[in-house]
């Protein structure tokens, strides 16, 4: 594998696996190139729930907008710059606010091997 860098008009959003609403993840590396982590963009529509129990470690780079993410009784809320870790097995609700939202993440293994 080689030194490699993205933008988000490299990655082709699609939506995400399970969910009706405008939540769009785009895997810009990932199993395919021989690599241990997934590495991609998402974005969020405004006002956006996504409800999910995690099958990797999740680490997600807040890029426009904001979101609250939620699991038991904490709650965080990230904008631009700021970094959310969702541990492997935690059951999270991610929530976009009115603007929406642009993400970068990386999972380690392969969320979409996991979710198989």
């Amino acid at each position: 594998m080689k030194i490699s860098k993205f933008a988000i008009t490299d990655a082709e959003l699609e939506r995400s696996p399970g969910q009706d609403g405008e939540v769009f993840v785009g895997n810009l590396v990932d199993q395919r190139h021989g690599s241990p982590i997934t590495i991609g963009y998402g974005r969020y529509g405004p006002n956006q729930t996504l409800k999910e129990t995690m099958a990797v470690d999740d680490v997600m780079v807040v890029l426009e907008g904001r979101l609250t993410v939620s699991a038991n009784s904490d709650s965080v809320t990230a904008g631009p710059g700021e970094i959310v870790h969702m541990p492997k097995g935690q059951k999270v609700t991610i929530h976009s606010h009115e603007q929406g939202a642009v993400t970068a993440y990386v999972t380690y293994p392969h969320w979409q091997e996991a979710r198989e």
